[in-house]
C-alpha cells in the first residue's frame, strides 16, 4: 500500500504565497497521477491540480488557473504545489491522492494523504 505524507500549509495574507509537498512511500510501486484536491468547510472536496507522471503533463480548476502550479520530482517520488497570489477563498483543507500500481496490485489503486491545512487571512 502506499502512504501519502503531505507537508507545507500554515497561515498566509491575501497575496501570499506557499508550497505544499506530497511524498509517496511503498513498496514497489509505480505512480500513474497525483491530483491535489481540496475542501473548504461545509463544501465538497474539489479537484484542483493534476500531473501525469511519466510525461508531466498538467490540468487545473479554473479557480487555480493561472495562479498554482503542480509538479513532480520523479526521484523521491514526490509533488508539489506551489500556490501563489492567494485569496481567501483558497482557505481549505489541501490532500494529495496517487493512483499507482504494483507488481501485487496491477489494477490501479487510489491512494489518499492525510491532508494539510492552508488559511489565507484577508
Amino acid at each position: 500500500q502506499v502512504q501519502l505524507v503531505e507537508s507545507g500549509g500554515g497561515l498566509v495574507q491575501t497575496g501570499g504565497s506557499l508550497r505544499l509537498s506530497c511524498a509517496a512511500s511503498g513498496r514497489a510501486f509505480s505512480i500513474i497521477v497525483m491530483r491535489w484536491y481540496r475542501q473548504a468547510p461545509g463544501k465538497e472536496r474539489d479537484m484542483i491540480a493534476t500531473i501525469n507522471w511519466s510525461g508531466g503533463s498538467t490540468s487545473y480548476a479554473d479557480s487555480v488557473k493561472g495562479r498554482f502550479t503542480v509538479s513532480r520530482d520523479n526521484a523521491e517520488n514526490t509533488v508539489h504545489l506551489q500556490m501563489e497570489s492567494l485569496k481567501p477563498e483558497d482557505t481549505a483543507v489541501y490532500y494529495c491522492a496517487a493512483t499507482t500500481i504494483s507488481p501485487t496490485r496491477p489494477l490501479p489503486v487510489n491512494s489518499w494523504g492525510q491532508g494539510t491545512q492552508v488559511t489565507v487571512s484577508s
